[in-house]
């Protein structure tokens, strides 16, 4: 598909330039041959390398998302070097049809690019995405940053769970990189009714997949809750049921970091505030600030309880009892993990959520005393 609409624009072309007099410039199409240890970024980015198909949406993707810097499509961990378009297209270069990803990591985390690039592909097919098929178009995901490799394999792993069929995405170290050729670049700027396997609703997913977080947190509407929130989650927030005890996700989890509204991103609880209560959900001593939940009378199932809510997104979160420790003033927060997402200390600041660090360091230190 996309090859005969290249060699369709190229004649066109020619026969243009031809008719105006022009010549063609060969170093014009060809590779720039500059390899990612060539282009170096700054200090303040870093980079990844994604193959998923057809490199002309992968990229328009990327530069949507924002915290993304740069990109650059071309040729990765093939057996030539400098290869031509011409050469990869016919399968004999071992090379991928790739985009170098160039991000800020104090906007952005790997872990959000790494998820976004999931959704453009299907991780089960083997050299082929949409229309294209081929070697060149198999999917991969490369670091130049050898940190990077743990979470690569994590978050392989994980998808892997969420199919029947094997995962084929590959991973591994950028071993070469090449440019391609300057028409490539920028294709779907360039021509925006150009083919792309990757559909218009994901550009716009990336547009809002990473919103500057200093913007107001509001209430979404049941149809947007809907299609955001998994059945549990929603069953939980918008309609006060209860998941299942010691089967969630946050019960156990005492990793440093800040838990958030899910329905609208706001933070509620931090880590240094929960404990271990014994009741197989997340307890927590207080809120952050009790400005962010309000609390309802709740005589349900012939109980006196009281109910949390979230205050922006009007959630249920859970109830509050009077048996929490008494060093940490004597309540539990009881709250469903569904109505929670959990923002690891070490990604907070990528994610919006920089100036809640020091609150968990004061607390740090405060029990150190």
């Amino acid at each position: 598909m996309k090859n005969s609409l290249i060699i369709v624009a190229c004649c066109i072309l020619v026969v243009a330039l031809t008719a105006m007099g022009f010549s063609i410039n060969k170093k014009e199409t060809a590779p720039t041959g500059q390899t990612s240890m060539e282009m170096k970024t700054d200090n303040k980015t870093k980079e990844i390398y994604f193959a998923g198909g057809c490199f002309w949406g992968t990229e328009h993707f990327f530069k949507q998302v924002r915290g993304v810097t740069g990109t650059e499509v071309g040729y990765a961990n093939g057996t030539i070097k400098k290869p031509t378009y011409q050469e990869v297209s016919k399968g004999v270069t071992g090379a991928a049809e790739t985009v170098k990803v160039i991000y800020d990591p104090e906007v952005i985390d790997l872990n959000l690019l790494i998820d976004l690039y999931f959704k453009t592909i299907d991780p089960t097919l083997l050299n082929q995405q949409g229309n294209d098929v081929g070697t060149q178009y198999r999917t991969g995901i490369f670091f130049s940053d050898k940190t990077d490799e743990a979470l690569v394999k994590q978050k392989i792993q994980e998808l892997g769970t969420l199919y029947p069929k094997k995962i084929v995405v590959e991973f591994g170290p950028i071993k070469s990189f090449y440019d391609a050729e300057t028409y490539h670049q920028d294709y779907l700027d360039k021509n925006p009714g150009g083919y792309c396997h990757i559909g218009p609703d994901l550009f716009d997913l990336a547009k809002k997949a990473n919103p500057p977080k200093d913007a107001d947190y509001k209430k979404k509407d049941q149809k947007t809750l809907k299609k955001e929130l998994s059945d549990l989650q929603y069953e939980v927030t918008q309609n006060n049921a209860t998941e299942r005890a010691f089967e969630n996700e946050y019960w156990d989890e005492f990793r440093e970091g800040i838990y958030v509204d899910v329905t609208t991103g706001e933070p509620l609880f931090v880590s240094t505030d929960k404990f271990e209560s014994g009741c197989g959900w997340p307890s927590f001593s207080k809120p952050i600030n009790e400005k962010m939940v309000k609390e309802l009378a709740d005589n349900s199932y012939g109980m006196k309880r009281t109910e949390v809510r979230s205050k922006t997104g009007d959630a249920h979160l859970g109830h509050i009892f009077n048996d929490g420790p008494a060093d940490k003033g004597g309540l539990r927060y009881c709250i469903n993990s569904a109505s929670l997402k959990f923002i690891p200390k070490e990604e907070m600041k990528a994610k919006g959520y920089g100036k809640y660090i020091a609150l968990l360091d004061k607390k740090n230190e405060k029990a150190a005393k």
